[in-house]
């Protein structure tokens, strides 16, 4: 049975937090599939068509399971068939999809062996593709080991097509909690050979969230971090990359400084760039974080903006148009105590209206977007805890 989850009535958030309700209707309605309720350590979930079937299916990442595993659209009103990818996987933290050899199946990136103490993490890097039959184990091949591997994405860098990788390490080998100071490095990787290189090795402290995005409209993305020291821009020029600042973040002594999530939202006025700040909470436990808006241009960002603040535990941030208008709408989540994951939405007047779409169901541990019914409006899939959910995006009645 579907329960549509999306709430009436909304909340008016802005700089000085929430200020009163709202009686406009949510210009949407989330129906929640549930996908999985036993994976022990949700942690992220990815979108990909596993099995060129035409429909969106979804990759669990648990990290305290035995097994990565994926689980099969099978269409309308049908529960979702799970597919083992690897077993004796341990530690299994990020995935990235692309389709390397344009067989339309995509080509798997795991980053396994995870700790966040990063001297007793392995951080394997993987690359995993399929055999002649996609519903059966698929073939590993490890391409690199860093401690504390946590980020990894498929990136067109170059303007040739997704095939450059990721790797981005949640801290230096010598970072201890909380403070976590020491130099960090991100790493990228091209085939057949997936030779390390460097793209900065400049990060100090907690490196949590990452985004690939054609930042400057010519083809080619560049990729966004957010650290302890900010959110930068990484563009690649040949076989070197440059680093900007884009905007400090939290404003906080260390550790409770800078963003731990960045996301790009589309408005009719121009983009703008949104974050968790700082990472998880500006302390233990963790209860304070704070989704923020800045407003700019090409490299430089002001205007730092609270939009919501309380997030216990801030991990998820994705940009979507649920409502067809042009601009995008913002899904937080948020893992603690309490956990859940939230919709946002920016009105004419800049002004923002939340609406709860998990309220200690499920905690926001990772959510990503795309269309799983076919119907042309981008849907949610979240995770966390042992859960894993779909919200189907339907009009407003």
């Amino acid at each position: 049975m579907r329960r549509f989850v999306s709430a009436l009535v909304g909340t008016i958030v802005t700089a000085a937090g929430v200020t009163g309700s709202s009686q406009a209707a949510a210009p949407w309605r989330l129906a929640e599939h549930v996908v999985a309720t036993d994976l022990r350590g949700a942690y992220d979930v990815v979108a990909a068509d596993m099995n060129r079937d035409g429909r969106v299916d979804l990759i669990a990442v648990a990290g305290a399971m035995p097994d990565l595993v994926w689980f099969e659209n099978p269409g309308p009103g049908a529960s979702w068939p799970r597919h083992v990818i690897t077993s004796g996987l341990p530690g299994v933290i990020n995935v990235a999809a692309s389709d390397l050899d344009g067989d339309g199946i995509p080509e798997l990136a795991v980053a396994s062996g995870f700790s966040t103490v990063p001297a007793r993490s392995t951080g394997v890097l993987t690359l995993f593709t399929h055999g002649p039959n996609v519903n059966e184990p698929w073939q590993g091949r490890e391409i690199d080991r860093t401690p504390a591997a946590h980020r990894v994405r498929w990136m067109n860098a170059h303007g040739t097509g997704a095939t450059t990788l990721i790797n981005a390490p949640l801290a230096g080998v010598k970072g201890v909690s909380p403070d976590y100071k020491d130099r960090n490095t991100v790493f990228a990787y091209t085939g057949p050979d997936w030779v390390r290189q460097t793209v900065t090795d400049a990060e100090d402290g907690v490196l949590h969230g990452v985004r690939t995005i054609d930042w400057d409209g010519k083809g080619r993305e560049s990729l966004l971090t957010a650290s302890f020291l900010g959110v930068h821009l990484h563009r690649a020029t040949g076989a070197t990359w440059s680093r900007t600042r884009l905007v400090e973040g939290k404003a906080a002594p260390w550790p409770q400084n800078g963003a731990g999530e960045v996301a790009v939202v589309r408005t009719k006025g121009g983009r703008i760039l949104a974050t968790i700040e700082p990472f998880h909470g500006n302390a233990v436990p963790y209860t304070d974080n704070e989704l923020v808006v800045y407003s700019g241009s090409g490299d430089t960002w002001a205007g730092r903006t609270v939009i919501d603040a309380g997030l216990n535990y801030g991990h998820a941030l994705v940009a979507v148009d649920l409502d067809g208008d042009g601009q995008d709408e913002l899904v937080a989540g948020y893992r603690g105590k309490p956990n859940g994951v939230n919709v946002y939405r920016r009105g004419v007047d800049g002004q923002w209206t939340k609406w709860v779409l998990e309220s200690n169901g499920m905690p926001g541990s990772g959510c990503t977007s795309a269309d799983f019914n076919g119907d042309k409006r981008p849907d949610v899939a979240c995770t966390g805890g042992t859960g894993l959910k779909w919200y189907e995006n339907q009009p407003a009645q």
